[in-house]
């Protein structure tokens, strides 16, 4: 009875040593400083590159890679292409911003919310090279009144 018992420790303790070695030999992610975080109101472009990329950006000089988890096939497709969705901490303190903060989100027409995996700042000159290979693009130009 003595060997049965061993042989199934020592297996249990393997399984949760690999468990450990896989959790730690993935890179960990760190979300973007509140400053740097992107602000959804201010999104005037915004480009699909695959179902799991998009390039956005917010104001004149805030450009973001947003890397998905999962394929999110409906992304740029609708009236609005696509929305953000902040994780239940944003919504309570900031809910205009996505940091890349674990349970964001972006939704699409028809389709279940799909995780961001991360969000990183990019220079123009970046920008401009993934744009030229998005399948869907919005740009918000502002309108300006005249006073009379």
């Amino acid at each position: 009875m003595k060997p049965v018992i061993s042989f199934v420790l020592f297996f249990a303790f393997a399984a949760n040593g690999a468990a450990a070695w896989a959790q730690s030999s993935a890179p960990a992610y760190t979300p973007l400083p509140n400053n740097d975080c992107l602000r959804v109101s201010r999104i005037n472009e915004w480009h699909v590159l695959d179902d799991k990329t998009i390039i956005v950006q917010a104001g004149p000089y805030q450009r973001y890679l947003v890397k998905l988890q999962a394929s999110c096939q409906n992304l740029g497709i609708g009236n609005r292409g696509f929305r953000f969705i902040g994780s239940k901490a944003d919504l309570a303190t900031n809910p205009d911003r996505i940091c890349g903060s674990v349970g964001e989100m972006v939704t699409a027409h028809n389709q279940p919310p799909c995780a961001i995996q991360s969000l990183s700042l990019i220079d123009q000159n970046t920008f401009n090279g993934l744009r030229s290979k998005a399948k869907y693009s919005s740009t918000r130009t502002q309108q300006q009144s005249k006073s009379p």
